[in-house]
């Protein structure tokens, strides 16, 4: 593993489990399958086509702070569109770039048109710092002869 790792080597080991609703289910809905899975976003998917996305930042912004009823509201009223994404090649960095330019926190993974996998800051740093101890234990390693010739 190294820091400038692709996206697709953080999938195979974080996993490509991918949690979404539809654009018709109620913010509700929403933030509850958000709150069972202990996540902080979801990808909104008519069939196997990426619509948007939505995440607790929508939510606090797009309906609390204005007013609306999460038990009414369709996802599709607040979602963040056009979603920004990457693909399965692009490095950890790129990622980490693109989501501080962007200010998100969560970024979807295509392969072509097909939905792999969504990534988080979290994961990217995560990724980071097992990258950064991994080095240094080999540079301990080399330093103490334990490193293989």
């Amino acid at each position: 593993m190294n820091i400038t790792g692709t996206i697709d080597s953080l999938l195979n080991q974080k996993g490509t489990e991918i949690w979404s609703v539809d654009p018709q289910d109620t913010v509700f809905d929403a933030i509850k399958l958000m709150s069972d899975k202990n996540i902080g976003a979801l990808l909104v998917m008519r069939g196997d086509d990426l619509v948007g996305i939505f995440s607790e930042r929508d939510y606090t912004r797009k309906v609390i702070l204005k007013g609306k009823s999460s038990k009414q509201t369709p996802v599709r009223d607040i979602i963040s569109t056009p979603v920004i994404t990457v693909e399965p090649g692009y490095t950890v960095e790129e990622c980490m770039r693109i989501m501080t330019e962007h200010r998100i926190r969560h970024l979807p993974v295509l392969d072509g048109d097909r939905v792999v996998g969504i990534i988080s800051i979290g994961d990217l740093v995560n990724w980071t710092i097992s990258a950064q101890s991994n080095a240094l234990n080999q540079m301990e390693d080399y330093i103490t002869g334990k490193y293989p010739c």
